[in-house]
């Protein structure tokens, strides 16, 4: 199971002209959690830990209020998930997931990527059997220990426990993140998570030609800047 975060954080949009795009995305995505549930926080997890990501990534409170103001409000936009699999550069895999109000407006967009950079969209599933969908939590610490223990008594059905670099990084089912993230911080009152969320990790990597990852950056600019897309995922070995 590929563990190379940096890989993976290509949908962090950090120059100012690009934060645009970064609140449009969490504010289409604050929505859509808290529609499909309550616009509460404090009633709504999956709401709550959305907030918690959109904050570490600097998005304003007014962005955050907004769309949870706009999910009380009746009516409002009818937002679905939408996945999409392909081949990417140099035989890498992709996986891009999308909200969308318009599946063909989306579908289009998406496939113009793959074409205009001589990718291939897949089949549904012929990608994804190649990644791992895991729910993660990492924060500073070194006692493996000691959180390991804490998994055990909450019965957490835990993958891993990684120690790296003062970091500690579980890995867990998808269903079990919630369960997992609060029995940790109940065993360890006021720690900080620096990465909480369910994603998708490759098994493998692969490694690109110089010609090949210049197209892939392309692709994945290109990706990303269509408004539907969340969040991509690939297993493209990425220089540091």
């Amino acid at each position: 199971m590929g563990r190379n975060f940096e890989n993976r954080k290509n949908a962090i949009f950090k120059t100012a002209g690009q934060k645009s795009k970064l609140y449009s995305k969490y504010g289409k995505q604050l929505y859509v959690v808290a529609k499909n549930g309550v616009p509460d926080p404090d009633a709504n997890p999956a709401l709550r830990s959305m907030i918690e990501k959109a904050k570490r990534e600097q998005v304003p409170a007014h962005v955050m209020e907004k769309a949870m103001e706009k999910a009380r409000g009746a009516g409002g936009e009818d937002f679905a998930s939408a996945r999409y699999e392909g081949f990417g550069p140099g035989g890498s895999m992709v996986i891009v997931d999308c909200l969308t109000d318009n599946n063909t407006r989306t579908i289009s967009e998406v496939r113009n990527c793959f074409t205009k950079t001589g990718s291939k969209l897949g089949a549904t599933g012929s990608v994804a059997l190649w990644f791992d969908q895991v729910a993660i939590l990492s924060f500073k610490g070194d006692n493996e220990d000691r959180v390991l223990e804490a998994m055990l008594n909450a019965e957490v059905d835990v993958d891993e426990i990684e120690s790296k670099d003062g970091y500690l990084t579980i890995f867990a089912k998808p269903g079990e993140f919630f369960k997992a993230k609060t029995a940790l911080l109940q065993a360890f009152p006021g720690t900080e998570l620096e990465v909480q969320e369910i994603t998708f990790l490759p098994q493998t990597t692969k490694t690109l030609s110089p010609e090949d990852l210049a197209m892939f950056q392309k692709f994945i600019d290109m990706l990303n800047d269509c408004d539907d897309v969340q969040n991509v995922y690939h297993n493209a070995d990425l220089p540091g």
